[in-house]
């Protein structure tokens, strides 16, 4: 396990030219936004564990303008709630083929897919992964996503990937700080 508030990995030169004209951040719930466990309860009410620092990721990226949305397999009620607290535009569950969804995404946005980031763990995103300018995937993924990925976090599923992400691609876009600039400790 990784600690999640670590410095990202270094930023090389064919890392940024891909993180420069990001756009959209789309991101896979189930082992991205969560550990990938599912909770179910007695009632057949899911439940999931969301980590702050990725709503702060979320928070920041729409503030510099950014475009966000969530592209699931899965269905559950408290996506829905958590995107809408987070301001996602978009939300897509129940999706098996996730490259037809961005690619519709594309077009409802007006954008190139230079201009996306998928972040997946799964084979299921395999193919997400391949339409998109900036493929991105978890410490845990699976080896083939890992594999596909342009860039792989420090941090697990569920523990500030997304974050680690946003924080990667705005470094590189030159946003990073003025991001910040609210959230700095006063000088004394």
């Amino acid at each position: 396990m990784s600690i999640p508030d670590q410095e990202p990995a270094p930023i090389s030169a064919e890392l940024a030219a891909r993180c420069a004209t990001i756009e959209l951040l789309a991101v896979d719930v189930d082992g991205v936004l969560t550990d990938g466990c599912i909770v179910v309860d007695d009632h057949g009410v899911e439940s999931k564990n969301f980590y702050v620092r990725d709503g702060l990721g979320f928070t920041l990226w729409r503030r510099a303008g950014k475009r966000s949305a969530i592209v699931s397999g899965r269905s559950a009620e408290v996506v829905n709630r958590r995107a809408a607290e987070l301001k996602i535009d978009h939300v897509a569950q129940g999706i098996n083929d996730k490259a037809s969804a961005l690619r519709a995404l594309l077009v409802e946005f007006g954008l190139d897919a230079s201009q996306v980031c998928y972040v997946g763990d799964d084979l299921i995103d395999l193919p997400a992964l391949g339409v998109v300018g900036l493929a991105a995937c978890p410490a845990d993924a699976v080896a083939e996503v890992r594999r596909a990925s342009h860039l792989t976090t420090r941090s697990i599923g569920g523990r500030g990937v997304v974050r680690e992400v946003v924080e990667v691609v705005m470094k590189a876009q030159g946003l990073w700080h003025a991001a910040c600039e609210g959230y700095r400790v006063p000088a004394v």
